[in-house]
């Protein structure tokens, strides 16, 4: 399992993944699950993926064999004129390289090579935007409505999210709130696990703003760790107290 996390904000968007790959409590790896591609101030885009690991491999180094030798007939990511063409491309790479694989093994179903992914950048002269990509190929654009989406382990850190949540908010902030997100999620599901890759983009700028490897050693995360669970036990604190005794 994993956890990945693209959300939009007024000046951009902010990305950020573990890079826990584990079949059981013997078998743990780490792998990249975030990658990005650009070509300075023309477009930059990045994919997340979480899933079967050999599938969304495949779709990565496909994708990677398109850029470096692009053509039309190839469909890189660099010549797309529209990033609604770019998620096109991807979700059907996805679908493609999920039922190739479920025919190579000689199955009818392809749920074992299911995967999935966040679509995230900007070309020149348009907007930044988000997509969430299924294994069926099909996919949806983050809204006003939905301004973030997550794929992988997600229930524990979505609540946090949808309460601090801000379009407005400063990177850094969004920064802190998806690492409160992230550290809630590594406290509750072992599958989950450091270290975390971190992106963000600004609008208008084509390369990444900022970009780094948080590792478990960090110390600006390991403050927002310890802080977060003790402002959680000062808020429950704070709460009024429930009392046994019913009143007349």
């Amino acid at each position: 399992m994993t956890y990945c996390v693209g959300m939009m904000l007024d000046q951009g968007l902010v990305l950020m993944s573990d890079t826990r790959t584990n079949s059981g409590v013997d078998n743990i790896s780490t792998f990249r699950k975030m990658y990005h591609w650009s070509v300075p101030g023309e477009r930059i885009i990045s994919l997340m993926s979480a899933g079967n690991l050999a599938t969304t491999q495949s779709v990565i180094s496909q994708l990677e064999e398109r850029n470096k030798a692009p053509s039309e007939r190839q469909n890189s990511l660099m010549e797309a004129p529209t990033m609604f063409q770019v998620a096109t491309i991807v979700g059907n790479l996805l679908q493609d390289t999920i039922q190739a694989s479920a025919s190579h093994n000689g199955q009818d179903g392809s749920g074992q090579f299911t995967a999935s992914m966040i679509l995230a950048g900007q070309i020149a002269g348009m907007e930044p935007r988000l997509f969430l990509i299924y294994p069926e190929g099909n996919f949806i654009e983050a809204s006003f409505d939905t301004p973030f989406f997550q794929i992988g382990e997600t229930k524990y850190g979505r609540p946090i999210i949808i309460r601090a949540y801000d379009s407005a908010m400063t990177f850094e902030d969004a920064v802190k709130l998806l690492m409160v997100s992230f550290d809630s999620t590594l406290k509750a599901n072992l599958s989950v696990g450091m270290p975390l890759d971190l992106l963000v983009i600004a609008r208008d700028t084509f390369e990444p703003l900022h970009s780094r490897r948080i590792l478990d050693d960090d110390e600006y995360f390991r403050a927002i760790s310890s802080g977060w669970g003790e402002a959680l036990k000062k808020a429950f604190d704070a709460l009024p107290d429930y009392r046994m005794e019913q009143p007349d």
